[in-house]
């Protein structure tokens, strides 16, 4: 990583703290206390390498978002979350919103999925002021391109998981993170690097 980038990672990593403070002081009172939970409680069923599965889900701004309409364009970076009104997805995806530049200068877009519906990811994206990225619910069938992605958790939840996708449609980075943590932004930023050297 040159000294830039690192620059740009260690800025975003502090202004993504930063924004997190301010996120939860936004969602003060309006967020379910989940306690500490089983860090991953799915089964694998994508590797690296392998080709992603294509999907179309329901969008918060409206219509819907096909993983397919991206090939041979952009790079996808998809971040699964557990559930809306929670307290590490309420400061995750608000601290993409400091760091957009480093997706876009990577030819990718972000795509957030999560398993609750629209009115809920309405209210809750909401809160958390204008979001860079679409946000898509995978409620109905429920869970099932969590399914697919091998991150749908037993309580029907997704797990905390980012797959990173190249132009072509294979999967280049997988991880199914501990759901009590935000996903590092570093191994992110150096996993797009490789795809566009």
């Amino acid at each position: 990583m040159n000294k830039i980038s690192l620059l740009i990672v260690c800025l975003g990593v502090l202004c993504l703290n930063q924004s997190v403070f301010a996120a939860s002081e936004a969602f003060q009172g309006s967020i379910f206390e989940v306690g500490t939970l089983k860090p991953i409680d799915s089964a694998p069923k994508l590797k690296v390498g392998d080709a992603a599965p294509d999907f179309e889900l329901p969008a918060v701004a409206g219509g819907s978002v096909r993983l397919s309409d991206y090939r041979d364009k952009r790079n996808v970076v998809i971040s699964f979350v557990p559930a809306a009104w929670t307290p590490v997805c309420s400061d995750q995806w608000p601290g993409y919103n400091i760091v957009e530049d480093l997706f876009t200068a990577h030819n990718a877009v972000l795509l957030g999925i999560s398993v609750d519906n629209i009115p809920t990811l309405y209210a809750w994206t909401g809160k958390m002021g204008k979001l860079w990225f679409p946000v898509l619910s995978d409620f109905w069938p429920h869970g099932a391109v969590a399914d697919r992605y091998g991150v749908l958790r037993s309580n029907g939840t997704a797990e905390r998981a980012i797959f990173i996708i190249d132009t072509k449609g294979i999967i280049r980075y997988i991880n199914v993170n501990d759901i009590n943590r935000r996903p590092p932004l570093d191994e992110i930023v150096a996993a797009l690097k490789k795809l566009n050297p």
